[in-house]
């Protein structure tokens, strides 16, 4: 470890001691009333972005206990004026979506939506589906039914998981689960999806990094190590680790993964390195290297996270990172480069630039692009990776900033009437065909193509908020809040501007419910953050140079 360039960390350290993202000098701090004062001149975000700035170096001792009963939103009981309606009503959507196993409550379903004529797999308990959820519920004070979320999905990953005749790896997790009732017999038993049910068959590469990401957050937020300290967790971890970690032919840090794997789960041409992807997996190292015990199992697997996570920061800052002047720099490439010392490494041609790009990338700016492999660069902007690398701290300060500048000059593509385009732009007409399969769900500016999702609202808060622009965050929840309890909750929106509800998407969808409530506590109370987010380890530095041989 000496050297690494991450800090050492002895065996016997409590997971707070590890971790490294502290709120308790913002707590001190005078709290500010974003809901009463709801614009901000420059002075007072620039005070606000130096006070979170400073308050977020550290967060080892900081963690935010329940404060409040099960029907009363802590939020809500800790604050001085009136909540929006909308706040009770969500509360009481998200109660009825709770799923019971046996007496306990163990997560909650997709959606509670009477009127739709196929149920399909919304029944169900999806894990990422209830990451938000279960934030909702850890910053309201009420652990238990993530703590038995945490151990059921870690019982399920045990489970040997068969598509057809092939057998996945042994640390899958499952993309959801039922909880079948017997009220003859007056059992309980699960049934778990693996991918062997899924549309396309495809298995879930995020489900693991959520897990991880949620024990993290779970610890964070109560300040009880025990759990992800038992040797069942332990374990859990490291199979989820060793699954992405293995080493083989590939040449580049970043996971190479199939279409459908993750939250845009049908074919959109993600395949290869999405930075959906590769975001989750840099902030679920992190987040394990906080919490593996340093034995004699998990020191090995401490030491391969640690070299990982420099190629990898080193590699996404790099290569998927665009700017007006690294979109400049394509555009002058030159190909069929061959040397050790090649600027144009992946043989982009410049020619493959669509149009869009020139007009959508502003002067100040930018963002992680979808995806970078040999001869291919996806431009396309997807929302969850760039919010992601600015909550695990996988983008620079100046890249967070240069991701919140584009989100405001671009306000108008990316947000407009309802938050937030899950990618930009659609594909359209041959590209859509050719690429989507033609996906009658995935028509231009519908579902994953360009449609707007609510449950991203607190992932872009959260987002804000770490970078000291709450402004943009409130102004979003206003949108949000002006039709999300008229129009019953929906999954996402359709249009350019997200006017339409979807045409396929379900009502009361339960991650729309929560990201909406988990948005409205992290801008009540940002010490929230701390659960959620991973300020940047400022020794983390590339170990090579950009042109150097990996033959040095």
């Amino acid at each position: 470890m000496e050297g690494s360039g991450l800090k050492n960390v002895s065996s016997h350290c409590s997971i707070s001691e590890m971790d490294d993202f502290d709120l308790s000098k913002l707590l001190d701090k005078p709290r500010i009333n974003i809901e009463r004062q709801r614009s901000f001149d420059e002075r007072s975000l620039s005070e606000l972005s130096i006070g979170l700035s400073r308050g977020l170096d550290n967060y080892e001792n900081a963690y935010s206990p329940g404060r409040s009963g099960l029907d009363t939103p802590a939020s809500s009981a800790r604050n001085s004026f009136e909540p929006h309606p909308m706040v009770a009503e969500a509360w009481d959507a998200l109660r009825r979506s709770m799923v019971h196993f046996r007496g306990q409550p163990v997560g909650t379903i997709a959606a509670v939506d009477h009127a739709a004529e196929e149920v399909l797999n919304y029944d169900q308990v999806f894990v990422r589906d209830f990451v938000p959820s279960a934030l909702a519920f850890l910053m309201n004070g009420e652990p238990d039914i993530v703590k038995n979320f945490l151990l059921k999905t870690l019982q399920l990953q045990g489970w040997e998981k068969r598509v057809d005749r092939f057998k996945l790896g042994e640390g899958v997790m499952p993309a959801s689960f039922k909880v079948l009732h017997d009220p003859v017999r007056k059992t309980d038993t699960i049934m778990a999806d693996f991918g062997e049910s899924a549309i396309g068959r495809v298995a879930p590469v995020d489900s693991g990094f959520w897990w991880i990401i949620l024990l993290r957050a779970y610890t964070k937020s109560t300040g009880d190590v025990s759990l992800a300290e038992t040797p069942e967790c332990q374990r859990g971890m490291r199979l989820i680790l060793s699954l992405c970690l293995s080493e083989g032919f590939d040449t580049f840090p970043t996971l190479l993964c199939a279409d459908g794997c993750s939250m845009i789960d049908r074919r959109m041409g993600i395949y290869g390195y999405p930075i959906e992807i590769q975001a989750l997996f840099f902030m679920a190292l992190r987040s394990a290297l906080a919490m593996l015990k340093h034995d004699t199992e998990g020191g090995e697997f401490v030491e391969r996270i640690v070299k990982r996570l420099h190629a990898l920061s080193y590699h996404m800052r790099s290569y998927f990172w665009l700017d007006f002047q690294q979109l400049n720099d394509i555009y002058r490439y030159k190909t069929e480069e061959y040397s050790h010392t090649a600027v144009n490494k992946f043989n982009v041609i410049p020619d493959s630039i669509p149009d869009w790009v020139f007009e959508f990338v502003p002067k100040r700016g930018g963002y992680f692009v979808g995806n970078v492999s040999p001869a291919r660069m996806d431009f396309r902007w997807f929302a969850l990776g760039n919010c992601i690398a600015i909550l695990s701290s996988l983008a620079t300060p100046e890249q967070a900033s240069a991701i919140m500048d584009l989100i405001e000059a671009r306000w108008d593509e990316l947000v407009a009437e309802m938050p937030l385009k899950i990618s930009y732009p659609a594909l359209e007409n041959h590209d859509w065909r050719h690429i989507t399969g033609c996906d009658p769900k995935n028509t231009r500016w519908s579902y994953h193509n360009g449609g707007s999702w609510p449950v991203l609202l607190w992932l872009l808060t959260a987002a804000c908020i770490k970078t000291g622009r709450p402004q943009i965050a409130r102004r979003a929840i206003d949108l949000a809040e002006s039709r999300l309890s008229k129009d019953s909750w929906p999954e996402y929106y359709d249009g350019t501007v997200g006017r339409y509800i979807g045409k396929q998407a379900r009502k009361y969808q339960t991650w729309s419910i929560a990201g909406y409530l988990v948005a409205k506590m992290l801008l009540e109370d940002p010490s929230h953050l701390g659960m959620i987010a991973l300020e940047e380890d400022k020794q983390m530095k590339p170990v090579i140079k950009r042109s150097a041989s990996w033959t040095c």
